[in-house]
């Protein structure tokens, strides 16, 4: 599909969108005071309500149409937006939340020519066999479970033929969207945001990238028994096919299956929020796409007891720069310690502060935000999750007027590779609340958290040099 066909299939979904929305909007300027009048001061009539509901739900049957018709990034973007969409109506996430599992997959035919273009021979001289039904499909590859000549079960992952061509159509057209949006918000530095996703595709459709990853990942844990990892088999790995140990498990959001294994939801959420603290905190080596798809639990033998948290897919994995995770640490210890110099050190230490930005009018938001913040009692995702939008917004500061609003947003910077940090804090912290939503996300990471704060109190006294910023192994 050429990019003025992708751009024009895209622009008409939208605009449709946005008509619908403008239409309701219109009739809530013109009638909702007129026809209003017998309801409680402020909230507009029962039959506006309804109809926006229903505009919400039609929209987000349409966003889900044209990116099942584009795929590519465009299926890549809903993922996100699934989880991360919280300024949505909620019938987006809805919508959305199937493209997590129902990524329409190719015909296996399409898959052959990959492996004859990796490896010269074809799925039935590679393999003893291969079920040509994948097992799972997404929006850049899919999988299929396959068994070597020595008897091993394996899982093939393939990247979909041509599929980085469609990516660099997508990301030329998102790049005219950021162009457009820039026109009416004026938000700088949002080009870094679509390099981080340019990157993050670039890592994604490298096949020998993620089996670095893997094995990193899988090193990090060594002598964990609670976390397991696949095994690469290099023999049959490339840059467009990725064969690894076939990894059995329950999907990680199937409550009821792993009560019926003797699985405890609560322990697999408490084991998933501490192996991400120390992937972030302790490793600085991460998976930064950490959605329900990417976890497996496998129960371990009545006599052993227990089990074990499968981590898959590692294409998205990255290093956490030292500047982001120190100034994490620094805002932490300032949200424990109810202490908004150390919030607003740990904002410049990560690099949110622009050069000439007004410092003052900084410092004054983060003191007044976190002030409040403080006062939230519980604070575990399912809560702020449960939060309506009007409760939330009473975080913002009341006092902070338009022109200040304005001077704020050009006293910020979005800091390198944040994107990615933002992202898998956002997705883990998700997940972790549709599995417990009551565990408190802070508390399970003390473990990792604490030791690493008394080190840094004990090096306060130092010149504040630390080690070279580190990359990830594929760059």
């Amino acid at each position: 599909m050429t990019l003025a066909v992708r751009l024009f299939r895209a622009l008409l979904a939208f605009s449709v969108i946005l008509t619908s929305y403008l239409i309701q909007l219109g009739l809530a300027r013109v009638f909702a005071r007129r026809l209003g009048r017998g309801s409680p001061a402020g909230e507009p009539p029962g039959w506006l309500v309804a109809r926006r509901a229903r505009v919400d739900q039609n929209n987000a049957r349409r966003l889900l149409r044209v990116m099942l018709q584009l795929r590519g990034v465009f299926i890549k973007l809903g993922q996100v937006l699934s989880i991360m969409g919280g300024f949505l109506p909620r019938a987006y996430g809805k919508e959305l939340e199937q493209l997590q599992d129902q990524v329409p997959p190719h015909p296996f035919s399409d898959l052959e020519a990959a492996l004859r273009a990796s490896f010269g021979r074809s799925a039935g001289e590679l393999f003893a066999s291969i079920e040509r039904a994948p097992l799972a499909a997404a929006s850049l590859g899919q999988v299929h479970v396959a068994r070597l000549r020595d008897g091993r079960k394996v899982a093939v992952k393939f990247l979909y033929p041509g599929i980085r061509g469609i990516i660099a159509v997508d990301l030329r057209v998102l790049r005219l969207a950021i162009l457009v949006y820039k026109r009416f918000v004026p938000v700088g530095h949002i080009e870094r945001v679509h390099e981080s996703l340019v990157d993050l595709l670039r890592r994604e459709t490298d096949y020998l990238h993620e089996a670095a990853c893997m094995e990193r990942m899988a090193q990090n844990f060594e002598g964990d028994a609670g976390v397991a990892f696949p095994e690469v088999v290099h023999e049959l790995t490339t840059r467009d096919v990725l064969t690894m140990t076939f990894m059995e498990g329950i999907k990680i959001t199937r409550l009821d299956e792993l009560q019926s294994a003797g699985v405890e939801p609560s322990d697999v959420a408490l084991r998933l929020v501490q192996a991400f603290y120390k992937m972030l905190f302790a490793d600085r080596f991460f998976h930064a796409d950490p959605h329900p798809g990417n976890f497996l639990v496998a129960p371990r033998s009545a006599e052993e007891g227990g089990f074990r948290l499968v981590v898959l897919d590692f294409g998205a994995s990255c290093e956490a720069q030292d500047e982001l995770i120190d100034g994490l640490l620094d805002i932490l210890k300032g949200i424990f310690a109810q202490d908004d110099a150390a919030v607003v050190r740990g904002f410049r230490r990560m690099g949110f502060v622009a050069p000439g930005g007004n410092d003052a009018l900084l410092e004054r938001t983060v003191k007044t935000y976190f002030a409040k913040l403080l006062k939230i009692r519980d604070r575990t995702p399912a809560a702020l999750m449960r939060a309506r939008p009007e409760q939330l917004e009473r975080l913002a500061d009341p006092e902070l007027e338009r022109g200040e609003l304005q001077e704020l947003m050009r006293s910020f910077e979005y800091p390198e590779d944040w994107f990615y940090v933002e992202r898998a804090c956002v997705l883990l912290f998700w997940l972790a609340a549709q599995i417990d939503p009551h565990l408190d996300t802070m508390a399970a990471g003390f473990p990792y958290l604490m030791p690493l704060m008394a080190e840094r109190e004990a090096k306060a006294g130092s010149d504040g040099s630390g080690p070279a910023p580190r990359r990830s192994p594929a760059d």
